[in-house]
């Protein structure tokens, strides 16, 4: 299952991680969010002890939503090193998401 990442558990689940890290930021009343949820959620299996595979609700956690910029939902930022090194905006294939995690890996 997918991390829930919080403004109090970002710095350390995010930041601080040795592995790659997806965040899909989204929020509960979102049709598109509803529908990459799962696509996150079969990744998170499939990449568990490789990556981190997290999700980021928008409404309860703002602070890295907005120091990422994030204006529009969903969007997955994919981090290494503690830094940004990708961004998708809006619902892709399942394979946009996998390819960059493989090119991190």
């Amino acid at each position: 299952m997918a991390l829930e990442i919080t403004d109090a558990n970002f710095e350390e689940a995010v930041l601080q991680s040795e592995k790659p890290v997806l965040v899909d930021f989204w929020a509960a009343w979102c049709g598109p969010c509803r529908m990459v949820g799962p696509v996150i959620e079969e990744i998170s299996k499939e990449y568990e002890g490789k990556a981190v595979i997290g999700k980021l609700d928008v409404d309860a956690n703002q602070e890295f939503a907005a120091k990422y910029g994030v204006r529009n939902i969903p969007t997955v930022l994919m981090f290494k090193g503690g830094e940004v090194v990708g961004r998708q905006v809006g619902v892709a294939p399942k394979n946009v998401y996998t390819e960059a995690i493989d090119g991190l890996l």
